[in-house]
């Protein structure tokens, strides 16, 4: 793969990433990706700061994730692909396994917990997530590794990251708030 000038502010390309991953990585604006994961920071926990805690088990149908275990996926997820990027940053060439996300949920116990004790451990992942993106070389972002059976770039995990929390934000403005 070329290396770019600026790996952090191009998009991956479609060898980069499951095909899976397309409209999440298509969610984040143009731009430097880092950047992007610190801000949105600034715009998801405002959002669900505001909410009253009585609104944290609201779900918007039978059988969906209520408001604290949609916080709780993001917050999981970021974490897997975050660990999935710093291996491949690494050349650990070990295929990394997928992981089952409605078991990830179903096992957190989100719904015990307050909404603000779910943001601020979103706050302190993301604050890990963006200090190991910032770390990385040009040559670290655009190695790759197979996860989930798919070659990734560490580029496309950051990218999927920004755009996978973008993702879950409008489905919460759209169907719980």
């Amino acid at each position: 793969m070329p290396l770019t000038a600026a790996p952090r502010s191009t998009r991956p390309e479609p060898t980069e990433h499951s095909p899976y991953y397309g409209t999440y990585i298509a969610h984040v604006p143009d731009g430097d990706v880092v950047d992007a994961l610190a801000r949105e920071a600034d715009g998801i926990l405002p959002l669900l700061r505001a909410l009253p805690e009585s609104l944290g088990g609201k779900r918007y149908a039978e059988g969906k994730w209520s408001i604290r275990e949609v916080v709780g996926h993001i917050t999981d997820t970021e974490r897997v692909f975050a660990y999935r990027a710093m291996r491949f940053a690494r050349k650990d060439e070990t295929e990394l396994p997928g992981f089952d996300e409605n078991a990830f949920v179903a096992s957190g116990s989100f719904d015990s917990r307050t909404l603000a004790s779910l943001c601020e451990e979103f706050q302190a992942v993301r604050a890990a997530t963006v200090c190991l993106f910032r770390s990385l070389t040009p040559e670290e972002w655009v190695r790759q590794g197979t996860a989930n059976r798919a070659r990734m770039s560490v580029r496309a995990f950051a990218w999927i990251t920004a755009g996978h929390e973008l993702h879950h934000v409008g489905v919460l403005k759209s169907r719980y708030l």
